[in-house]
């Protein structure tokens, strides 16, 4: 356990991940991360998400930290890298295996949607969806024998290790709350009941990535000591997800700031493939570091 976890020290964290130029809206959330470390006498970390190591580049890390820099920003070094923690991920992946809530799982997307469509075509109903919109996993594998699993996970076809969610929920034995901070649209300030199971089965690690979003995260924020995470409504309904696998891993619960969003031109989320909106294309087109801020702020934080 770090230094950090061990102390009541507030803790806040920005994390992205390499895979492109911050744009505006990752501006924002390190922002108001660092403005509420700031108010609360707290810490402001920065974590790199590099798990997926066929998208993260060196050279995005290295503009990462130059336009956070450019905002002002410090932080502890070194950051902290996923890449450098997947023996973390796998004690928690083996700690769900021995209680029996994960199992292998190896249909691709395309036989998932397949799968459904010829569902919803046999029962005329609608398959059941995600907080996202993509169709939760028809779970063909969760009840395969051991010698079964294990011929699955020795072949040469990918496959996923997936929480079996309703197992999961039922080990959990009780509601699940977080405490939420946050204001408008769904995020009221207040006491939020999750709602793991509208998400499925989630994958938790695949054969060729180590662990996923979920899972690592999860695991990261309770060793760094994470006291508060601040991130966009994007992420509100995923939350459900992460108290569900603190419970299960007997881990801290974080306070939860699910902050608004910038938005396009086209009223979607911004994307780092929209290179207008990079953090560096403002500077490079002159704007100053205090005027991006002021832009972003507004009335924020």
């Amino acid at each position: 356990m770090s230094q950090l976890a061990m102390t009541t020290q507030p803790v806040f964290r920005f994390a992205p991940s390499p895979n492109g130029r911050l744009h505006l809206g990752h501006a924002l959330s390190a922002l108001l991360n660092d403005r509420m470390a700031r108010k609360a006498g707290g810490t402001f970390l920065l974590r790199i998400e590099d798990i997926d190591q066929t998208r993260a580049r060196p050279e995005f890390e290295a503009g990462i930290i130059e336009d956070l820099h450019w905002l002002g920003l410090d932080w502890p070094e070194p950051p902290r890298r996923q890449s450098e923690r997947l023996p973390a991920y796998r004690a928690a992946l083996d700690r769900l295996s021995r209680m029996g809530l994960v199992y292998p799982s190896i249909l691709s997307r395309g036989e998932i949607r397949a799968a459904v469509t010829k569902a919803e075509a046999e029962t005329g109903e609608p398959w059941p969806r995600d907080p996202d919109g993509a169709p939760l996993y028809p779970g063909r594998e969760r009840d395969l024998s051991s010698p079964a699993r294990a011929r699955l996970t020795e072949g040469s076809k990918p496959f996923a290790w997936r929480l079996d969610m309703a197992r999961a929920v039922e080990a959990a034995g009780g509601p699940l709350m977080w405490n939420e901070t946050g204001e408008g649209h769904e995020c009221e300030a207040g006491t939020i009941e999750a709602d793991p199971a509208a998400w499925g089965d989630v994958v938790l690690s695949r054969s060729d990535a180590p662990s996923s979003y979920h899972l690592s995260v999860t695991v990261d924020d309770a060793e760094q000591g994470v006291t508060h995470v601040v991130r966009g409504r994007d992420l509100f309904y995923a939350t459900s997800v992460h108290c569900l696998l603190q419970r299960l891993l007997e881990l801290p619960e974080p306070v939860y700031h699910h902050h608004r969003l910038i938005l396009g031109s086209d009223g979607r989320k911004l994307s780092k493939s929209n290179g207008d909106t990079a953090i560096a294309a403002y500077r490079e087109a002159g704007m100053s570091a205090d005027a991006l801020r002021a832009l972003v702020l507004g009335d924020q934080g």
